[in-house]
């Protein structure tokens, strides 16, 4: 018998039953799911170095040692390095572990209004300096991998430029070496934060950072959601709709909102640091970024360098990470696209059997 077609309201009809449903599912799911359920960065590790609010963290062994050089991993401070171990199955850090490599992390822990004064000095010459002094001690070994993400990277260069002999490779992840090259491709909804801070007059950072003492988190917060309107009014609404029917994937959006929502504030004056003196001024790839007097110059970085950047990085667009290639002293140079973006690269699921194994594969050939 031929299929009866339905009238349009009768569709309609059918329809909002369906979505009533699902938002029945979705509520019930919402429900069951408890703090526990949501928790982030849960890979085993214990505190090995504290200084102040600075955490060194290093991680259970999942698999026999393969390399005989750890790896310290360094995030910024606009994010947490949490992300890198959002979960079980969307985790750099597990990832590296399971392929046997001793992993370090740092936590820069949360800048309050009297850390105001802290400057990328701190974070260079004192804290990441002090970790690595530290994983140098207690392995016996003169130099270690170091591994920037972000922020985190701008920290990883300036020290391997300044302090060469403590480094033995240096990897990159979506990292800003020229701040004015995101514009290069042409694509016009990429590179929004570097305009934006290019919008801001010194005196605008200056009043920005005396009257909150820092750069606030949730305005990062704010900027990064304008950067995509239309995402950020839809996925409380369209996106979270549509993990109703699975409760992995509700979780997994859970999990990220958490690590989004868990933005510390910025120190001021490494703040002014980073809006002024980088994204503004673009001091970095110049050669003119100082830190105690010293100038920065990435001509000095001389060791292997792994660059891996995102294809459709719209916070850190692929040139403004590319211009390294030209920079570094270095002989031994390589570079890694990966498709996705900005923290896709690190969280989705086509990434975590490229990003981790590419990086071991890069070390293994350099591990001596």
């Amino acid at each position: 018998m031929p299929t009866l077609k339905k009238s349009p309201a009768a569709a309609a009809l059918a329809e909002f039953s369906d979505f009533n449903l699902k938002m029945a599912r979705g509520q019930m799911l919402l429900g069951k799911i408890k703090d526990e359920h949501v928790e982030i960065a849960t890979a085993d590790k214990e505190v090995v170095f504290r200084e102040d609010k600075t955490t060194l963290y290093r991680y259970k062994p999942t698999a026999k040692r393969t390399l005989g050089i750890p790896v310290l991993v360094a995030y910024g401070q606009v994010g947490r390095y949490t992300m890198t171990d959002l979960q079980e199955d969307r985790s750099m850090l597990r990832n590296l572990l399971a392929l046997g490599v001793d992993v370090y992390a740092v936590d820069w822990g949360s800048p309050t209004r009297s850390d105001r004064w802290l400057s990328f000095e701190d974070y260079v010459d004192v804290y990441l300096n002090d970790c690595i002094e530290f994983i140098c001690r207690e392995h016996g070994i003169p130099a270690i991998n170091l591994l920037g993400i972000c922020e985190g990277g701008v920290f990883s260069l300036c020290y391997a430029a300044l302090y060469p002999d403590r480094i033995k490779n240096l990897i990159l992840t979506i990292t800003p070496v020229d701040f004015h090259q995101d514009q290069a491709e042409g694509r016009i909804n990429h590179g929004l934060l570097n305009m934006w801070a290019r919008g801001l007059s010194a005196e605008d950072v200056d009043a920005l950072i005396e009257a909150n003492g820092n750069l606030p988190g949730e305005l990062m917060s704010h900027v990064f959601s304008q950067m995509t309107p239309a995402a950020t009014l839809s996925k409380y609404n369209v996106g979270l709709l549509d993990t109703f029917d699975d409760e992995k994937k509700l979780l997994n959006f859970l999990r990220m909102e958490k690590w989004l929502a868990d933005r510390p504030h910025h120190p001021g004056e490494a703040a002014k640091q980073l809006l002024i003196n980088l994204y503004k001024n673009n001091e970095l790839i110049r050669g003119e970024f100082e830190l105690g007097g010293r100038k920065v110059d990435l001509a000095d970085i001389r060791v292997p360098v792994l660059n891996v950047f995102a294809k459709d990085d719209h916070i850190i667009p692929p040139k403004t990470t590319q211009a390294l290639r030209g920079a570094v002293g270095s002989r031994d140079y390589s570079e890694i696209g990966l498709d996705g973006g900005h923290v896709g690269v690190f969280v989705s699921g086509k990434s975590q059997g490229v990003l981790g194994k590419g990086i071991f594969d890069w070390l293994q050939k350099r591990d001596r």
